[in-house]
């Protein structure tokens, strides 16, 4: 996949007025010198692109040809103890990709391209002091047995991020320096960019991993699936810490199959030195039925896999939303026969997390 060619194709930048002030900024706008500009008061208030269900067949095209760029306000880290201590202040939203189960749409418009944010030192300094006052990590935990963990890609992918700018280098290179503290983001395409980054095992990368025939279904837009696999020996040469995010299990006839021969693949294909490290999340599809009305309208094959009354139902999150989760019981069942499979074809690959 060529990111900046196949992925994107930018035409049109929606813009903070003064991001041109900050150096990341500046440096955007030099890099896509041909699109259009178009000045917006706040990233967050762009009627064009928000609340957009209705443009549903544009969809993809917006998130090829549209950039949004904008000031971060929020410095915030906020807990998370699941896949890692802490979430720091996103420095991008949206996505280029477009995973029909993906939850973000669900917070902003349906196209929800690539928002970056340019204030990026401020949010490297933040993240600095908040680690500081951490001090050491007490004990080793089920997220990181050194290092307090500080996802930095909850609501984008840093590795499409990293084909508009140099901000996520600027990431990786500062988390070298903090000697308490690991970056991690997970990801669905293959940027070899990164492997110029030298991040010096302070870096995680979590490659989303499913069985590739669905993936063709659900995940629009992203690098193959046997890609990704094959990414993961040369990233951990390269000084990264890299485990799988098996992401998300879809319940359907012949799931296990699918997957006893994708973890065969991974077994067949990754070094001795990927192997030793690997540990991964195991996450269960959430879906919702916002998305759900959506998908119809530009990918109904994708809801024949993510919508199933039949085994799911109606449960609120965390953050008040209804969503779409397998029943409960069955949900807990289904999730040890899936880790009983790991361990069985995988039996190196610790289980850090699962829900």
């Amino acid at each position: 996949m060529a990111l900046t060619s196949d992925l994107l194709d930018i035409r049109t930048i929606y813009h903070e007025p003064n991001v041109g002030d900050f150096p990341i900024g500046h440096e955007i706008l030099a890099r896509f010198p041909d699109a259009e500009r178009i000045p917006v008061p706040s990233h967050w208030n762009i009627p064009a692109l928000h609340g957009n269900a209705g443009s549903v067949e544009d969809w993809v095209r917006i998130k090829r040809s549209t950039l949004v760029l904008g000031v971060k306000k929020g410095l915030t880290m906020r807990p998370n103890g699941r896949s890692a201590h802490f979430i720091a202040p996103s420095t991008s939203n949206g996505c280029a990709m477009a995973c029909a189960y993906c939850y973000v749409p669900r917070r902003k418009g349906f196209s929800n391209p690539i928002s970056l944010f340019v204030n990026m030192d401020q949010a490297c300094a933040a993240i600095a002091r908040h680690a500081d006052r951490q001090g050491p990590l007490p004990e080793p935990d089920t997220i990181d047995p050194a290092y307090w963990i500080y996802d930095i890609g909850e609501n984008g992918d840093l590795s499409v991020d990293a084909a508009v700018s140099t901000g996520v280098r600027t990431l990786v290179e500062r988390f070298r320096t903090l000697p308490n503290a690991k970056a991690s983001f997970a990801t669905k395409a293959v940027n070899r960019d990164l492997l110029a980054y030298d991040p010096q095992a302070k870096t995680r990368i979590r490659f989303s991993l499913m069985p590739a025939r669905i993936a063709k279904i659900v995940d629009v837009r992203t690098s193959p699936i046997p890609e990704r696999i094959a990414a993961i020996s040369d990233f951990v040469a390269a000084g990264y810490e890299v485990h799988a995010n098996f992401s998300p299990v879809i319940l359907y006839e012949g799931w296990e199959a699918d997957w006893r021969a994708l973890f065969a693949e991974i077994d067949d294909t990754l070094s001795d030195a990927a192997k030793a490290q690997l540990k991964c999340e195991i996450i269960m599809l959430t879906h919702n039925a916002g998305l759900h009305d959506v998908n119809l309208g530009w990918h109904p094959k994708a809801e024949d896999l993510l919508w199933r009354p039949d085994i799911q139902e109606a449960k609120v999150s965390e953050g008040g939303g209804t969503n779409l989760r397998y029943r409960t019981g069955w949900k807990g069942k289904w999730l040890a026969r899936f880790k009983a499979l790991l361990a069985e074809t995988l039996p190196y690959c610790t289980v850090r997390y699962a829900f």
